[in-house]
């Protein structure tokens, strides 16, 4: 008879014997009713809804503007543009009563090089629609900012700058914010909101 030696390597846990069950023992989760299943995915939507509006930017108002809001897309490094200063822009100009509907842009304007044309004018001229002014007063040149312009800081006739060079373009834009029908029926808060993206390009001293 040859008797084998087993060696026990510590640490390890020797097999059940063979023939007996192994009870392990369970926890069962717990059963959450549809109140709290309901208020669990309340909070959760509430959290994904705080952590998304934190994330967002918000516009802020100009301060003495009259209401134009502005949100920053990016801060410029250079001057501040003071009274009298002749300033050279770039801009997208879009009406929110039309769903943001595009009807000018100074990057469609080409000068006989194919180059797009900024739009220049004077601070303080008061030839410019008053928002767009209070929007570059307050710009550093190399700045980006999108600005939301309340009507009565827009266009309040037809010769106020900037003017679409477009035919088509600048009669649907005018027909839309003067509409004497919509004006009478008191929706002149909302026919001339105006959206700005302005560039400032530089200052002419």
């Amino acid at each position: 008879m040859v008797t084998m030696a087993v060696t026990v390597v510590a640490g390890a846990v020797p097999p059940p014997p063979k023939g007996k069950a192994v009870t392990v023992a369970t926890t069962p989760p717990p059963t959450l009713t549809r109140r709290q299943l309901l208020a669990a995915g309340a909070t959760a939507s509430t959290l994904r809804t705080a952590a998304s509006l934190a994330a967002t930017p918000r516009f802020a108002e100009i301060s003495g503007s009259g209401g134009v809001k502005a949100l920053d897309l990016r801060e410029g490094s250079g001057q501040v543009p003071t009274d009298g200063d002749q300033v050279a822009i770039h801009y997208y100009g879009r009406l929110a009563a039309k769903q943001g509907w595009r009807f000018d842009s100074t990057y469609d304007h080409k000068d006989e090089t194919g180059d797009p044309m900024p739009f220049v004018f004077t601070i303080g001229s008061g030839k410019v629609i008053p928002g767009i002014e209070a929007a570059v007063k307050s710009m550093r040149v190399g700045g980006l900012r999108r600005v939301i312009i309340p009507p009565s800081q827009g266009y309040q006739n037809t010769s106020q700058e900037p003017i679409p060079p477009n035919f088509f373009d600048r009669q649907r834009l005018f027909t839309t914010i003067f509409n004497p029908t919509r004006l009478a029926n008191g929706e002149g808060s909302t026919l001339g909101t105006l959206i700005f993206d302005i560039e400032l390009i530089n200052i002419r001293q």
